[in-house]
């Protein structure tokens, strides 16, 4: 009897849900977002020249060169006295220049967009 009396409460005391339809009730609203980024880059350039010849280069104000300048030729001033200028290279082969270049660049951004939306 206790059980039928039991059941008979649950039946009774039940009330169906109610529900109810949610509608927004704002008019307008924004949206900020903001990104922020950090990029860096290190950068390592080696960079080697070599010849394979050999250079010789002879130049000069006042000096007699001779028809074929070579290295160890008998080079003379020609006004005695006078100013001159003299210039004698020699490049054998190998390495003829080494560039070495070590770069850090750091780059830093910031974006900020708004969103206006309204119903």
């Amino acid at each position: 009897m206790r059980y039928i009396l039991a059941g008979l409460f649950l039946l009774g005391s039940s009330c169906p849900a109610l529900a109810e339809s949610v509608v927004p009730n704002f008019t307008r609203g924004t949206i900020n977002a903001t990104t922020e980024s950090t990029t860096k880059v290190i950068e390592t350039i080696r960079q080697v020249e070599y010849t394979t010849g050999t250079s010789y280069t002879v130049t000069g104000t006042n000096i007699n060169i001779p028809g074929t300048p070579a290295p160890g030729a008998n080079y003379t001033i020609i006004n005695q006295g006078a100013p001159f200028q003299f210039s004698e290279t020699y490049l054998g082969p190998g390495v003829a220049t080494e560039t070495w270049i070590d770069r850090t660049t750091e780059t830093q951004s910031t974006t900020t967009s708004i969103s206006v939306f309204t119903q």
